[in-house]
């Protein structure tokens, strides 16, 4: 297989990662980092750091010149980063020495590749935005629709209350616009432009840097930091984080799926699934493992992402080569989790009759809670817990249900109220529309 499923030609529609996928590859990175030497040029051309005339051209030249990527790489291999490489090729291609002398002036390497990197992370950041958009309509549709229909709530893989669907999905969904709500501090504090220069102190850029730092900020459209964070990942983390917590969220989606469409329980359909090489009676849910996949590879990569980010001194080679290894691939995690959902989800469709069949199961035992809180204004807590316990022991034992073991016992309780599951959902369809109100009312706004 390929060194990363991302890039594999046959695992390809197996982890998709859309349009952010093509943010990471060698070509978008060297497109980034001439566009930031191209604006850094025209900026210092404004504040008369270089010549005007040659601002003009070394920003024209970024936005026309394409370097091959395999060009640099020897040069790369020896020195550890690429934009020495870049900016000699770069400086060839102009073919205006006399203007090409100015380019990448005072600047660093780590300012080239973090800013570039930046640009890349905002396209990122913004493509997930529309799919996890997109995404959250069909979880509303879906939650609207079966807000009261009633199925079993399982905790340690045991049947505990009733629930409904549109609960469930709801809780799928919830994440979702929360990360979402999280984004317009995301983008101020993370999505930073880097100009500070060899060892952070800016000294080669001269007395008015702070300032060339914040135009070139806003020709990139980027945050100024006000500093250095060359050795501050924490931008970076955050990203990363976020992009983290889209695949876990996710993967929840795709284990439930996974739980619920599994043989002798099939409470939902996926409209479809993968074929086996040698069972043909088998419909796989491919795309829930996948997402579940994704969701157990990705946080240990951020794991291991945090653990760089401690930088020893004002910079730090090894730090910063494990962070180009663990981040792409965090990032196309999350964006190849919303491309499998969005897949996924229109075929995702609950099987009534079959949830009906399960409530049933147990002869009734899921209702064992609601029956002991209404016996308990007839008995003491604890020991209206223990009538119910037998209650239930004996409904197992006799195949009675426990409805008419009540209506034996407890007369005074109405057996019918207390086992009927659409009667005793509590608060789960209230979610389920709230969910879908809040997902509607964001993309009012």
């Amino acid at each position: 297989m390929a060194a990363s499923v991302f890039d594999s030609a046959h695992l390809a529609r197996l982890f998709p990662a859309g349009d952010a996928g093509r943010l990471f590859t060698d070509g978008a990175e060297l497109r980034a980092m001439l566009l930031v030497e191209g604006m850094l040029a025209k900026a210092q051309g404004a504040l008369g750091l270089i010549p005007a005339e040659s601002a003009g051209a070394i920003h024209r030249a970024a936005m026309e010149i394409h370097l091959d990527p395999g060009a640099l790489a020897e040069a790369t291999g020896s020195n550890g980063v690429s934009v020495p490489a870049l900016v000699a090729a770069f400086r060839t291609e102009m073919q205006a020495p006399e203007h090409a002398q100015y380019v990448h002036w005072g600047a660093t390497s780590q300012d080239i590749i973090d800013t570039g990197l930046m640009l890349r992370l905002r396209q990122a950041v913004s493509v997930l935005e529309r799919d996890l958009g997109a995404i959250l309509e069909i979880l509303a549709g879906l939650a609207v629709t079966h807000a009261e229909l009633p199925m079993a709530g399982r905790s340690y893989g045991q049947h505990a209350t009733p629930t409904s669907f549109g609960a469930v999905v709801a809780a799928w969904g919830a994440p979702l616009l929360d990360l979402l709500r999280e984004l317009p501090g995301l983008r101020r504090d993370c999505l930073l432009v880097s100009l500070s220069g060899a060892a952070g102190t800016a000294a080669a850029l001269g007395p008015e840097a702070a300032r060339l730092r914040a135009d070139l900020a806003q020709l990139l459209n980027l945050a100024d930091p006000g500093h250095s964070w060359h050795t501050d990942r924490t931008p970076v983390l955050r990203l990363a984080d976020w992009c983290t917590r889209i695949a876990l969220a996710l993967g929840k989606l795709g284990e439930d799926a996974i739980e619920l469409t599994q043989t002798g329980i099939a409470e939902i359909t996926l409209g479809g699934g993968g074929a086996s090489s040698t069972m043909p009676q088998k419909q796989n849910p491919v795309g829930p493992s996948a997402l579940v996949a994704l969701s157990r590879q990705v946080p240990g990569l951020l794991a291991v992402l945090h653990g760089a980010g401690v930088h020893r001194h004002q910079r730090d080679g090894a730090a910063w080569f494990t962070e180009w290894m663990c981040l792409p691939q965090i990032v196309l995690g999350g964006a190849s989790s919303v491309q499998i959902t969005q897949r996924l989800l229109p075929g995702l469709a609950p099987c009534p009759d079959t949830m009906a069949a399960t409530l049933d199961m147990g002869f009734g035992t899921i209702h064992a809670e609601a029956v002991s809180f209404v016996l308990a204004t007839h008995l003491p807590r604890p020991e209206a817990q223990a009538a119910v316990k037998k209650l239930c022991a004996e409904a197992m034992e006799s195949q009675v249900p426990l409805r008419d073991l009540i209506a034996r016992y407890w007369p005074q309780l109405d057996a019918v109220a207390l086992t009927d599951p659409a009667r005793q959902l509590g608060a789960a369809p209230d979610e389920a529309r709230a969910f879908a109100a809040r997902v509607r009312s964001r993309g009012a706004t």
